[in-house]
């Protein structure tokens, strides 16, 4: 079995992401603990769920000190979506088959293609000066219950695919309330640090958490969220547009070709 500086380099890599994107980064944990570690299926999913809090939290705050989120957003989201992840996690033991897996990774895909699309419609315009100053008037203020209706669909995605809500809440906010990227991220890290603890509970009663690989693993993802939120500020607007979308690609794939059995 690989060794703890294994463990912690992986909570690293998840942790940068994370910080730079404002995902979970179950993406690369959940593989990572499945081919790594040889763990079994459940304790791959339930393993990370613990370390979103963390990790989302640290992200969540540094993106906050640099004005670079939207904390009532990100709470009513998270909030709203705290609960629909519960409802989410029993439709997954309900529906079940290949095809919501097969339909969510092409959803993903879209996404990705659409938000590169818009990325480089603004071309050189959105640098990271613009973004710096995205904290004021121009910011959008949307009504709470959009905000709540993304929470809605995030969780019930989150909840069913095992998967920390970022990959729905940053290009919604991004296209659909016209937020900038580097605000968007921050604030789906809010929600996210709120999105989790549903999960975490439920499978750590489950049993589906290795208590030992999440300490492990913890002690890479705090540190690099704080190093992802910083390439983050430090990048140019479209550059982290792109980022996300090469992001979801990858995410889209890696869900397909879990679902054919590439990796659980």
């Amino acid at each position: 079995m690989p060794s703890a500086y294994t463990a912690v380099a992986v909570g690293l890599a998840a942790g940068v992401l994370s910080g730079m994107f404002g995902v979970g980064g179950g993406v690369v944990t959940t593989p990572a603990i499945r081919l790594l570690f040889d763990a079994p299926a459940l304790i791959a999913v339930g393993t990370p769920l613990p370390i979103i809090i963390p990790t989302a939290a640290v992200g969540a705050i540094a993106y906050v000190r640099r004005g670079l989120a939207d904390v009532r957003a990100g709470a009513t989201i998270g909030a709203a979506g705290a609960v629909f992840s519960v409802a989410g996690a029993f439709l997954s033991e309900i529906a079940g088959g290949s095809l919501v897996m097969y339909a969510t990774a092409a959803l993903i895909l879209y996404m990705a293609v659409d938000l590169a699309r818009h990325a480089m419609s603004r071309g050189s315009t959105a640098d990271g000066a613009a973004a710096e100053g995205s904290s004021g008037s121009d910011v959008p203020k949307p009504p709470w219950i959009h905000l709540a209706g993304l929470g809605v669909v995030t969780g019930l995605y989150s909840g069913f695919l095992g998967l920390g809500g970022g990959f729905i809440v940053v290009p919604l906010l991004v296209r659909w309330l016209r937020y900038p990227m580097k605000r968007a991220i921050g604030t789906s890290l809010v929600a996210i640090a709120l999105l989790a603890v549903p999960g975490t509970v439920a499978h750590w009663t489950l049993g589906h958490v290795d208590a030992a690989l999440a300490g492990w693993l913890t002690l890479g993802v705090v540190p690099g969220a704080l190093i992802g939120a910083k390439l983050t500020a430090l990048a140019r607007e479209i550059h982290v547009e792109i980022g996300f979308a090469v992001l979801l690609v990858v995410t889209g794939a890696v869900l397909a070709l879990n679902e054919a059995g590439v990796f659980l």
